[in-house]
Order: structure tokens, then C-alpha cells, then sequence
């Protein structure tokens, strides 16, 4: 979540859309009635409007490839420990970054992996928590699919397990909002050395799946339809054991999926990771961080749920977000559950997902991470995020059943 992230981590791609909708809203807001409802339909569309592009708020100051080194402004997200990607050149360049190396006067000095493609020089750029673009890259087996859903093929990809024995137990990865299947990868080598085999799904709006007809986000209130998919993709291929692992806003889908779904026969856990527990909480959270004045965020929620809301937000039709409450809801969830999240998340705050370990810490599992922002939590501490996991499964969820 993408609130996102999710997919970019640091300033997730939805914090950042909701900061320049504050700030072209900003001087109309309080001035007039007028200003005010531009600027509560403005926040409310940028919610649920895919994003395609985000900005550049990076700055690369120095390369020196003969060393293997790269120099960055010194910023939260240039400053973290832990391997990421770099995008530069309005997207058009990609480069691999290994560890921090030095902190001084205004800039950090880092590992320089590799650079993928595009001509990596001074000037602006995007740090990124995917890491991996490409499937192969992984150096494992791998099969593009399509799966069937209510608005036509989803394409993913699926890893098989390395032998037989785990043919039958399967991970479902959902990404988060502004993220694609490629969020995900970074976690594959995981889940297929514990012995599963692992479907990235995509979903309805995310530049990959089919579109819906507003081609809006659901926050996770229409994209389960296309998880519920992949889970009787996954059954008629032999699953016999499922676990749904969401990233930010796909946390948010995983929880409406077992709570809305009729194929659930076959789950047998989730993970977690920096999510969506709470839409409300989350929205106001954002709005207070951004400095928007209390009237407009409520303002922007009402739009969103509202009935009659449609031509100024888009969506095909309203979305409940007090039913995405799964604190209040947390007597409606039965499955073991592994939740990861960073206290300093900064855009998804995990004030949710502890109340939710707290209400039913007879299921939930809650693992906290400092220093790792927002859905960068394998990039910060690979072997802690890792190992985790593992431990989990290897506790929590069951062996497929004959």
C-alpha cells in the first residue's frame, strides 16, 4: 500500500499522492465552502485512484561505479541499512542498492550492486522496497498463469514447490496499493525453501489485471473477488493447503477475502505484512500527518462511503469503511495469523494491527520492527523477516491433508 507500497516503502505511493493533493488543495481549504469540497474530493479520489507514476524525492549526488558506490541526500529511506532498488530517470533506469556505507554532512555513501538498465547519473530518483523486477531472476522455476476471475484474466505468476511433498501446500501473495505482483518477489525464496509453492496474484486496477468498469480501488472491498480466484485456481491445481500473505492495502484484501469468501475450506493461515487493519484509523492517520485540517479528512471518508458520492469521486458504488474495521471485527477472524510491522511505519500506522494481536492473541502473532518504515521490513533485516516467517509456518501453518 500501498497506503504502499506499499510497494515503494518509505513514503508509500499513497502518502505521497495524498501529500500533493493536500498541497494543491492546501491554500483553498479553509477560504471558502467551495475550497473545502475540492479539497475533500480531491483527497477522496486520490484514495482510490490507481497510480501509475510516482515522484522522485531522492537525490543521487555522486556514482562511482569503479568503486561500486552510490551518494544520496541523506533522507529516512537513503539512510536505511538493507539492500533496495533504485529507479531514476523518471522510471526509465533501475539499479540495485547494497549496504549503507557512510553518513556525513548531508549525504550517505551505499553499496552500488548493479545498475539493471538506464544510464544511472546525478539527479533525482526513487528508492524502492521490490528489489527483484524480473521472476527469473531468482533462479527458480517459474510459470506465468492466467487466472479467471468476474471480470476476465488476471495474469500471475506461480513458483513450484521444489519437490513433490509440496505440491499441495501452497502461499497466495497480494500487493499493495500502487504495487504490482512484482512487490512480492522478494519473498518467494522464502516461502519456496520452507517447502510451498507461491502465486503472485494480481488484481482488478493494478495496470496488470483486467480494469473494473470506475477503475477504482476497493480498498480491498471488490479486489478479494480476484483472490478468491486464485484460491480455486490454486484448489484445482492441487492445493490442499493455503496461506494468503497480503503487503499493506493486500492485507486489507486478505482480511475482507476470509471474511467474505465461500472457498475457504483450504486456508490455513495468513501473513501480514505492514497492513491495512483498519481504513479509517489509516486515512486519519495520514490526514494528521500531513497537517490536513479534521474536517476535510472526515469529509473525504463521508465521500468515500457515501451513496450519492459517485460522479465526484468516480467509484461504481460506495465503500463501507467501518466494515474494514477488523479491530471491531476481530471476533469475525479465525485463522492463525503472522502480522509484521514497523513501529515508524509512517503511512500505514501499526496502531491497528497491535489492537488486532491484542484482542486475539489467541491467533495473532505480532512481530514489531523499528527503523523499517513502511513495507520495507525484508529490505531492513532480511535474516530477522526471514526467519520469522519460517518459524511461523513452520508452527502455524498445517501440513496439507491428505
Amino acid at each position: 500500500m500501498a497506503a504502499t507500497s506499499s510497494g515503494s516503502g518509505g513514503k508509500s505511493g499513497f502518502g505521497r499522492a495524498v501529500g500533493v493533493s493536500a498541497a494543491v488543495a492546501g491554500g483553498l481549504t479553509l477560504l471558502t465552502a467551495a475550497g473545502a469540497a475540492y479539497a475533500m474530493a480531491r483527497v477522496a479520489r486520490t484514495v482510490i485512484t490507481p497510480v501509475r507514476r510516482r515522484p522522485q524525492r531522492e537525490v543521487v549526488r555522486g556514482v562511482d561505479t569503479a568503486a561500486g558506490t552510490i551518494t544520496l541526500r541523506d533522507t529516512p529511506d537513503a539512510a536505511m541499512p538493507g539492500r533496495f532498488g533504485l529507479w531514476f530517470g523518471s522510471e526509465s533506469g533501475y539499479a540495485k542498492l547494497g549496504g549503507l556505507l557512510e553518513r556525513r554532512d548531508g549525504v550517505v555513501v551505499r553499496e552500488l550492486e548493479r545498475v539493471e538498465f538506464g544510464e544511472l547519473g546525478l539527479g533525482r530518483a526513487r528508492i524502492s522496497g521490490y528489489y527483484y523486477l524480473d521472476p527469473e531472476e531468482l533462479g527458480l522455476p517459474v510459470t506465468s498463469v492466467e487466472i479467471g476471475t468476474d471480470l476476465g484474466v488476471a495474469p500471475a505468476w506461480v513458483f513450484p514447490a521444489a519437490d513433490d511433498a509440496g505440491a499441495d501446500r501452497w502461499v497466495i501473495q497480494v500487493h499493495g496499493w500502487g504495487a504490482t505482483r512484482q512487490e512480492g518477489l522478494r519473498a518467494v525464496r522464502t516461502f519456496h525453501d520452507a517447502g510451498y509453492t507461491c502465486l503472485l496474484a494480481s488484481y482488478r486496477n493494478d495496470g496488470d489485471a483486467p480494469e473494473s468498469a470506475d477503475r477504482r480501488y476497493g480498498l480491498g472491498g471488490t479486489e478479494w473477488r480476484d483472490i478468491d480466484a486464485a484460491i480455486r485456481y490454486a484448489a484445482s491445481r492441487g492445493a490442499r493447503s493455503i496461506v494468503l500473505m497480503g503487503w499493506s492495502m493486500g492485507g486489507a484484501v486478505v482480511l475482507q477475502t476470509v471474511t467474505r469468501s465461500q472457498n475457504l475450506g483450504l486456508v490455513t493461515g495468513l501473513v501480514l505484512e505492514s497492513p491495512v487493519i483498519d481504513w479509517i484509523d489509516t486515512l486519519e492517520y495520514q490526514a494528521n500527518l500531513l497537517r490536513l485540517p479534521d474536517p476535510i479528512a472526515r469529509g473525504a471518508i463521508r465521500l468515500i462511503e457515501a451513496n450519492w458520492s459517485g460522479p465526484i469521486t468516480g467509484l461504481g458504488a460506495p465503500i463501507d469503511l467501518r466494515s474494514m474495521d477488523f479491530v471491531a471485527r476481530a471476533a469475525d477472524l479465525s485463522l492463525p495469523m503472522l502480522v509484521l510491522h514497523s513501529e515508524d511505519d509512517g503511512f500505514v500506522p501499526d496502531t491497528g494491527s497491535r489492537a488486532l494481536a491484542k484482542a486475539r492473541s489467541d491467533i495473532v502473532t505480532f512481530v514489531p520492527f523499528t527503523v523499517a518504515l513502511h513495507t520495507k521490513l525484508w529490505n531492513y533485516d532480511e535474516a530477522k523477516w526471514t526467519t520469522t516467517v519460517r518459524e511461523w509456518l513452520d508452527t502455524n501453518a498445517p501440513a496439507a491433508r491428505a
